[in-house]
């Protein structure tokens, strides 16, 4: 984990509401994993005072060597607002790389992957690491959902690793007009998967676990929740687990990514 200042090196608008924000960063991000997130301070801004967290979207290569992150977010709130302002060159703090990722087995032969809307942030990074392992994605399948075509990103990225991309949105402007959770469902019918990842809304996690579990497929899901410190000392960002009664887990130590079976979920 490393506290430090880093600069902007772009912030790029790539829809409507949503940018990618590249920052340098420390080498030591080299051993980064995917489903890890970084907790990002706007200095010299009084609000908000305390850091956010961001999933990592990918690493930044120049010459074999990490030079910096990026990071991709939505405009919602006063923090992401400040943060569509930022120019190349401003100095932003940054504490990272935090929490648990995503578990990648070399025994997997075909994954199923699971986003909604911007919880598709830490995917590019998965499926870029899941390609540098050698892993073989011809036959892996993206489930990308949103509200409409203007929440589908990432779709050209995913692609070019040979998976297969799967769209879905609310309002029907691109692919189907449903759930994500729909095609992965029907597809589960006939080609099960050696493992489920998954990000995005709650009650797409539910379901998603939910179709896992039916189909005794094991699922790792990357939770969204408020976090003030990222480090376990606030207890901010506690989550119901399963295992023992009574028992939280915090996903800023315990997670973002859990094994499903772990966490109490609620739609």
């Amino acid at each position: 984990m490393f506290q430090e200042k880093v600069k902007v090196l772009w912030n790029k608008k790539v829809g409507p509401g949503y940018y990618r924000l590249g920052l340098t960063c420390h080498r030591g991000y080299s051993d980064a994993q995917p489903g890890q997130f970084v907790m990002l301070g706007l200095t010299g801004r009084l609000d908000p005072i305390l850091r956010r967290p961001f999933s990592i979207h990918r690493r930044i290569v120049e010459d074999g060597q990490i030079s910096g992150i990026e990071l991709l977010y939505k405009v919602v709130g006063v923090t992401t607002k400040n943060m569509a302002t930022l120019k190349k060159g401003d100095v932003l703090n940054l504490l990272g790389p935090l929490g648990k990722g995503f578990l990648i087995s070399d025994d997997y032969q075909r994954v199923f992957i699971v986003a909604g809307g911007i919880g598709v942030a830490p995917m590019l990074f998965l499926a870029s690491s899941l390609a540098e392992r050698g892993f073989s994605l011809s036959e892996s399948i993206v489930f990308l959902g949103g509200g409409s075509k203007d929440d589908l990103l990432c779709r050209d990225e995913l692609s070019s690793f040979g998976m297969t991309v799967h769209v879905a949105t609310d309002d029907g402007s691109d692919g189907d007009q449903c759930l994500v959770t729909l095609p992965l469902e029907d597809k589960m019918k006939n080609s099960r998967p050696d493992i489920i990842y998954a990000c995005g809304p709650m009650g797409m996690l539910k379901c998603v676990v939910d179709i896992a579990q039916e189909h005794t497929v094991p699922c790792q899901i990357s939770i969204e929740t408020i976090m003030a410190c990222g480090m376990g000392a606030c207890l901010g960002c506690a989550v119901e687990g399963i295992e023992t009664s009574g028992r939280y887990l915090h996903a800023c130590m315990d997670g973002p990514v859990f094994d499903a079976k772990k966490l109490k979920l609620e739609n």
